[in-house]
């Protein structure tokens, strides 16, 4: 089994189109004359990108507590791929009547892949009754629902905070409670005209990383890209203001333009000082900063983002992994029980945060003693999670629809020609709009 690390992992974006694939192709997919397994051992078929997971859902499945009871002896074949291979060999595999997996992993950006055609209905377990006791306690379902059904169990409610070199900060007299992000990036237009040092960075590499960068500020300022009927929104004020926010700070050197945050011009920026803050979701403590700037323990911390003078959010998201079991198998109840006792219970949301640092996805959790006391060295010992729980509490949701893909592919683009000073971010939201409405009629 490949060792795929994380960090090389949230670089990849995209990946094929569903091409030929028609509700057709799908229809009896999810159909099997194999008996279910009621009890006994499972040898459960596990289909992951990252090798966190793979220890999360063996660790749990062996522990006594989280698994009291459990009519199941639990045994794992892994198979480890990129995120959109996972995706394009499941749906390969299903229209063939291949070995599917029993429990796989779905980036949430590869889930819209499986939005269309009714593949998620045909595919997965409608997780419906499963989440239905946790009422609004659950969050995060939002991304991975499709015709009003979910389908999948976030891993962690990657919430984006704003990290930042305390030292820094205090160097350049940059306040930690900036209330707006207009304020912010006043301070950062000075401290880069006086230090070539910037609070910020925007993605201008490939479209996965443009778009979600714009998309991140789109969700804290109150837009979006699609509605829950899968309607498109972004032809909106808020878009157009999140635009030429990120231009100006780019353009005075608040922000700092860059390929991406996890490659070497980031490491490198990150290392020199020159980027002395950023607005990233909670994994980018270890997947980013941990592993480019490791001897720079203790002189960062976290907070909330600024606000928008305009509105929004204290908080946004971005990233995300959801796992979701195939129906009509024989290993299906087997599955769906490990991921539900995992996924659904206080156990085993700590277990993954102690084990990966996934927040959880269950409100109340945010309140639980245990977590609120944990202290973060990295940050300085800073007790992390009470800045995660204020943030949770105003967190924006965010809604998919099957075209996702087709509009990064769209949008990155002309995004990026405003960013670069190409074009006005009004031309800019312009174009991507009509290339996305000649290639998808609704």
């Amino acid at each position: 089994m490949p060792d795929i690390s994380r960090r090389s992992l949230l670089r990849a974006t995209g990946g094929m189109g569903l091409g030929l694939l028609t509700a057709s192709a799908l229809a009896g997919c999810g159909t099997s004359s194999a008996a279910p397994l009621r009890s006994g051992r499972a040898t459960i078929r596990l289909w992951t990108h990252d090798p966190d997971y793979i220890k999360i859902f063996q660790t749990g499945a062996k522990d006594p507590g989280l698994m009291r009871d459990s009519r199941y002896d639990y045994r794992w074949d892994i198979t480890s791929s990129a995120p959109a291979d996972i995706v394009t060999r499941l749906i390969a595999q299903a229209v063939a009547d291949g070995d599917t997996p029993d429990l796989v992993g779905l980036n949430i950006d590869q889930f819209p892949r499986a939005m269309g055609a009714s593949i998620a209905k045909n595919l997965f377990v409608d997780l419906t009754d499963t989440v239905r006791p946790f009422g609004d306690d659950l969050l995060k379902l939002a991304p991975y629902t499709a015709d009003g059904a979910p389908y999948g169990l976030e891993s962690g409610n990657a919430i984006t905070v704003l990290y930042y070199r305390k030292d820094l900060f205090e160097k350049y007299r940059v306040p930690e409670t900036a209330e707006t992000w207009e304020e912010f990036l006043e301070h950062g237009r000075r401290v880069s005209a006086d230090h070539k040092v910037s609070l910020g960075m925007i993605s201008t590499g490939d479209n996965g990383s443009i778009v979600n960068g714009f998309l991140q500020f789109l969700l804290q300022r109150g837009g979006g890209f699609f509605n829950a009927d899968g309607d498109l929104i972004l032809d909106s004020p808020e878009a157009l203001e999140v635009l030429e926010f990120m231009v100006r700070g780019v353009r005075s050197g608040a922000l700092l333009a860059l390929p991406d945050p996890y490659g070497s011009a980031c490491a490198a920026a990150l290392k020199s000082g020159r980027l002395a803050a950023t607005a990233m979701p909670n994994w980018y403590n270890a997947a980013g900063l941990q592993a480019n700037v490791p001897e720079q323990k203790g002189r960062w911390r976290i907070r909330t983002l600024p606000r928008f003078a305009g509105g929004g959010h204290i908080a946004s998201t971005m990233g995300g992994t959801a796992f979701a079991v195939l129906k009509d198998k024989s290993n299906t109840q087997a599955a769906l029980e490990v991921l539900r006792r995992v996924y659904l219970s206080r156990e085993g949301q700590i277990l993954r945060y102690r084990t990966g640092g996934y927040l959880p996805t269950l409100k109340p959790l945010y309140k639980d003693p245990e977590l609120i006391g944990t202290k973060d060295e990295f940050l300085g010992g800073q007790q992390a999670f009470s800045t995660y729980r204020t943030a949770a509490a105003d967190l924006p949701l965010f809604y998919q629809a099957a075209s996702m893909q087709i509009l990064a592919d769209v949008l990155g683009g002309p995004v990026l020609d405003a960013l670069k000073g190409r074009t006005s971010p009004a031309a800019a939201l312009k174009a991507g709009l009509k290339a996305y409405r000649q290639q998808v009629k609704r």
